[in-house]
């Protein structure tokens, strides 16, 4: 009898990345074989994103391609997991009746189970750390499909990421929906720069750990230590403020001021001289006037984050933000999210163009037949740039000094 076989589309954040391979680890161990996107399989896994209306619409043009595929007779059985189903079950069940199985988001108190790593370069680790979210930020329905906060204990994280370390991963990504609330639910003196600690103590051949998505509302100063006095941590601050306006803050409920945002970012780069961050804003939030959003401008040019991300407000059903007045045209919303691009373009060469002539360290992710492409430790993989190498010489899960020859506007290129 010929060996079953699988394939997967795993689709949304790291996060989802981390729950598709724990799935994807479940087919292996009864005996299925993984097959890359596109092959022939038994069974094929859609693993959807629910956050906002464009994932939601990504994750419905990908079902109908899974079911046309099972149409040709490509596919046997497929079935749908993930935040879309959690959210709208009923719904795409009566939508697509060809889809053989629903499942919602992956129960995470599930023990760790070693596993091979198909969805990512082997030299590529994600460690998620909790799940859920309490800061109940009133645009985001994240609460509605993840639950309440819940960590996972520290003596299993620590097994995880040396096994990862064995595996030979060489970058650690940290990741949840608010790192920062690391350990609030398991007792006295547990949070995130504890955790962090112990992975240090336990990998010590891990030469790079990126800490994604603290919230500017937890982000302690013991925290802001230990990155600047680790060498290990990558001088990369992932900060989503998401607004500097303080009636805004308030609607959004984000628990933050515009004065604690700013304190908090002056203290980050006086006491980590060098380090980037990265931030994310939200344009066209209900009621917003263009004077709330030119304060934001204004901010974003006095701060110069080294990287910035844009989204237009997507009104999702079940959050308070969805019942507020005073909501925004979409165009209008565009016109502002490009209107801040545009700015942060002109920020973002001025940063890369300090890197010419100077010499860095990068960790090369892939190699191609005209190039090979790594990343510094400024760059999360898959969201900020890139380095353009040159195609010889270079091998992917490997470090290497280069002289930066030229900076695009999100890119460098190296000799």
């Amino acid at each position: 009898m010929p060996q079953k076989t699988f394939s997967f589309i795993s689709l949304g954040c790291f996060r989802n990345t981390y729950d598709s391979q724990a799935i994807a680890q479940r087919f292996s161990d009864s005996g299925y074989r993984f097959v890359g996107e596109g092959e022939p399989c038994d069974t094929l896994v859609v693993n959807t994103c629910g956050f906002i209306t464009d994932a939601k619409k990504e994750s419905l043009g990908v079902i109908e391609e899974a079911i046309g595929l099972k149409k040709k007779r490509k596919v046997k059985q497929i079935i749908v997991v993930g935040c879309l189903v959690e959210r709208y079950r009923k719904d795409l069940e009566k939508s697509f009746p060809q889809v053989d199985e629903w499942r919602g988001v992956e129960e995470f108190n599930r023990k760790f189970k070693p596993g091979k790593n198909v969805f990512l370069p082997k030299h590529i680790g994600f460690l998620k750390v909790c799940e859920g979210c309490f800061n109940h930020c009133s645009y985001c329905a994240i609460p509605l499909i993840k639950g309440k906060f819940r960590s996972r204990p520290l003596k299993e994280l620590i097994k995880e990421a040396r096994f990862m370390e064995r595996s030979g991963v060489r970058e650690l990504n940290i990741i949840g929906q608010d790192i920062t609330g690391w350990g609030r639910d398991l007792g006295a003196k547990q949070d995130l720069t504890l955790l962090v600690r112990g992975i240090l103590k336990n990998t010590k051949n891990i030469p790079w750990i990126r800490m994604i998505y603290t919230h500017p509302k937890h982000f302690s100063h013991s925290l802001i230590d230990l990155i600047a006095g680790e060498p290990r941590i990558c001088k990369y601050i992932d900060l989503p403020i998401q607004h500097i306006n303080d009636r805004i803050l308030k609607l959004m409920n984000r628990g933050v001021t515009k004065k604690e945002i700013k304190t908090l970012i002056e203290t980050i780069r006086k006491r980590i001289p060098g380090c980037h961050i990265r931030t994310s804003l939200i344009v066209g939030f209900p009621s917003e006037t263009q004077k709330e959003f030119n304060e934001l401008v204004d901010f974003v040019e006095e701060i110069k984050f080294e990287k910035l991300g844009v989204f237009t407000y997507s009104r999702e059903e079940g959050t308070p933000a969805f019942r507020y007045s005073g909501q925004i045209h979409q165009k209008t919303k565009e016109a502002r999210r490009d209107a801040m691009m545009t700015i942060q373009k002109e920020i973002s060469l001025k940063v890369n163009e300090k890197f010419i002539d100077k010499e860095t360290t990068v960790l090369v992710d892939e190699k191609n037949k005209d190039s090979c492409i790594g990343r510094t430790q400024y760059d999360a993989y898959e969201v900020d740039g890139a380095v353009i190498l040159p195609a010889g010489g270079f091998i992917p899960g490997k470090f290497y000094k280069v002289t930066v020859t030229d900076a695009l506007e999100y890119d460098l290129v190296a000799g």
